[in-house]
């Protein structure tokens, strides 16, 4: 029961990595704030989990934000916790196919909201002691190749905001930290692609299985694995970590699959064995 008597705001809470996260959080005592556009999805959660309120708010307008975190903190005098989580695959595409309204919206949705979300927590959580903020980043945000180009640039921007937060409000005793998920089985990269909803578990489980054989955890990264990440950076045990990062990405990021796996041709055995076949061939001449 780390979180008893705590209260915690995740946004994005009605699926994925909000969804387990808000349950975790309850089924450890705390009283839990879950927002999100889709009400319906929320609350159905509330009505299953005990000690989960149910909010609607989109994250990319800022007095929804506020009236949320005002919301959470006049009914609580304050909360401890706030996971800044909501966020979708954003305008897609690399920068020649992203125009003006695509990467504004895209800003405003990963990395504004999450500015905003901490802007207007402050308040609420300056008094509380081992107030912790997470927010969502991404393996996107170490390299190009994960996400579309507005997406990775958002989140890297979310990895920064991150250490400045936590910089600045050291001086409230809040912690500020974050999680970088890899490849997760939700649906935003179903949504991204705009999968029809009767098609969305299918892609999920074709992207799952493929993803299960590109990294060296050898399957698909699954909610629970980040919402016990976001779990331990909003604990007592962590209390000794501010502006940093976790990865959470099975090791996706640990380098080309050679690296890991040695059945695996490395870059200098393809070279190696197109070499030995020109020479086979010159020399059967």
């Amino acid at each position: 029961m780390r979180f008893a008597g705590k209260v915690a705001v995740i946004t994005g809470a009605a699926s994925g990595i909000g969804e387990e996260t808000a349950r975790l959080f309850a089924s450890e005592g705390a009283k839990v704030y879950a927002a999100d556009m889709d009400l319906a999805g929320a609350e159905a959660l509330a009505a299953e989990v005990p000690g989960i309120v149910p909010v609607a708010v989109d994250v990319c307008d800022v007095a929804q934000i506020k009236a949320l975190l005002d919301k959470a903190g006049s009914e609580n005098d304050g909360f401890d916790i706030l996971f800044n989580n909501a966020a979708a695959g954003g305008a897609r595409g690399g920068i020649e196919e992203c125009d003006e309204a695509g990467w504004d919206w895209t800003m405003n949705l990963v990395l504004r909201s999450v500015a905003m979300g901490i802007h207007h927590a402050v308040p609420h959580m300056q008094h509380r002691k081992g107030a912790a903020i997470i927010n969502t980043s991404s393996i996107a945000a170490v390299g190009p190749g994960y996400s579309p180009t507005a997406y990775a640039v958002a989140k890297a921007g979310v990895l920064h905001l991150t250490k400045c937060a936590a910089m600045d409000l050291a001086k409230f005793g809040i912690r500020v930290n974050a999680v970088q998920p890899g490849f997760i089985n939700t649906n935003i990269f179903s949504a991204t692609l705009e999968v029809s909803s009767a098609d969305r578990a299918t892609v999920n489980a074709m992207i799952a299985q493929g993803l299960s054989q590109a990294q060296p955890v050898m399957r698909g990264g699954q909610p629970r694995d980040i919402a016990e990440a976001v779990a331990f950076l909003s604990s007592d045990a962590a209390s000794f970590m501010t502006g940093a990062s976790m990865i959470v990405d099975g090791g996706i990021t640990v380098g080309p699959r050679h690296s890991w796996d040695s059945e695996a041709p490395g870059m200098f055995d393809t070279i190696r064995a197109i070499i030995d076949s020109r020479e086979a061939a010159s020399n059967a001449q």
